[in-house]
């Protein structure tokens, strides 16, 4: 339920972001909506419904809007895959560095990416900007708070909601 409810959001986000962003214009700025559902999978879900979770919304992400097919899905499992290792068992408080590492992360993912890019299509890439990657990138910091206090609450209930409709195991009598 948890995995299902998340990836419904993702797709929701996903069409938000490909269509009613689409319509502000260009000056006004376009967060990643789906790189901070990522990230907070990153920080919250296991390995395995993190890596389904990201890799399926990555996937249709790539399919609905993605230039390069591929790169899209590796972007988010690349990204889901070294937040949840800088995190996992990590001493400090999760508030304290969640939304900075969501912004560092983004700002190198997009250095790596136009690295790959100037590799494999060094005539179709734009020059690199620093001012407009570090534009990107502190929208996608400002975008990421309230999401983030949006996904706590909704996966909070969920959590809450799948503790609450497992019923308690009673003991036979014959083990009394």
């Amino acid at each position: 339920m948890l995995l299902f409810s998340f990836w419904v959001l993702g797709i929701v986000l996903i069409v938000a972001q490909t269509t009613l962003l689409q319509l502000f214009p260009v000056w006004f700025g376009r967060p990643d909506f789906v790189f901070i559902l990522v990230a907070f999978a990153g920080y919250r879900f296991a390995w395995i419904p993190g890596i389904a979770l990201v890799f399926t919304l990555g996937w249709v992400m790539d399919v609905i809007a993605g230039i390069h097919l591929g790169f899209y899905p590796l972007l988010c499992l690349l990204t889901f895959t070294i937040l949840k290792v800088l995190t996992t068992n990590s001493p400090v408080k999760e508030s304290t560095y969640q939304i900075p590492l969501v912004g560092a992360s983004y700002f190198l993912m997009q250095m790596f990416f136009y690295f790959v890019y100037s590799l494999t299509l060094p005539e179709v890439l734009p020059e690199w900007s620093w001012g407009e990657t570090t534009r990107r990138t502190a929208l996608v910091v400002v975008a990421a708070a309230p999401l983030f206090l949006l996904f706590n609450s909704l996966f909070e209930y969920l959590q809450k909601r799948r503790m609450r409709s497992t019923p308690p195991r009673r003991r036979s009598r014959e083990s009394l």
